[in-house]
């Protein structure tokens, strides 16, 4: 599975490893994704989210219910 978040849409940065000659080999840099559970009280269950470190912030800030609200009007499966 990609390493993209469940919330924000983050996904993993790509660039070079730089090494003491300078020679550059591709690299990248995933998010911080975490597999977390949330109850939803509207509908009396469950559900997991991937998320990242992020994505849990804007989840406290917000409330699940309307991160929820967000997630299916962008037309994504909760």
């Amino acid at each position: 599975m990609s390493a993209h978040c469940q919330v924000t849409g983050r996904g993993p940065g790509f660039g070079n490893s730089v090494s003491h000659s300078h020679r550059r080999t591709p690299r990248r840099w995933d998010p911080n994704i975490q597999n977390k559970t949330y109850y939803l009280p509207s509908e009396g269950r469950r559900i997991r989210l991937r998320v990242s470190a992020k994505g849990i912030k804007v989840i406290d800030r917000d409330g699940i219910e309307a991160v929820v609200a967000r997630m299916r009007a962008r037309g994504e499966k909760v």
